[in-house]
């Protein structure tokens, strides 16, 4: 059974840094795609940065480049969200998400993907 739990949410100020982790389990991890999603209240849920699983091509949604950093640790089974800068927009909910298929970063990041886990929020006050 996949299992994904997201961790390192809380409250912070603008300007400053979050790193979210999202542990997985109950799988191959090395052989899945991987994602960061969010969702502020009255909003969709928006695709923040995909990593496909074939050629690892990285996708950043235009409002968090440069600021924001994904990445993956097999050997831990784990994945990464690196926030730095962030600003009041940045406040929703994060969750992380694996696939199995193989589409590109861009794809996932916009149509979602098969797994996810519950979230864990994120807060910037200004």
């Amino acid at each position: 059974e996949v299992q994904l739990v997201e961790s390192g949410g809380g409250l912070v100020q603008a300007g400053g840094s979050l790193r979210l982790s999202c542990a997985a389990s109950g799988f191959t991890f090395d052989d899945y795609a991987i994602g960061w999603f969010r969702q502020a209240p009255g909003t969709e849920r928006e695709g923040v940065s995909c990593i496909s699983s074939s050629d690892r091509s990285t996708y950043y949604t235009d409002s968090v480049k440069g600021r924001f950093t994904i990445s993956r640790d097999n050997t831990k089974n784990t994945m990464y969200l690196q926030m730095n800068s962030l600003k009041p927009e940045d406040t929703a909910v994060y969750y992380c998400a694996v696939d199995y298929r193989d589409y590109s970063s861009g794809y996932y990041c916009y149509y979602g993907m098969e797994y996810w886990g519950k979230g864990t929020l994120v807060n910037v006050s200004s």
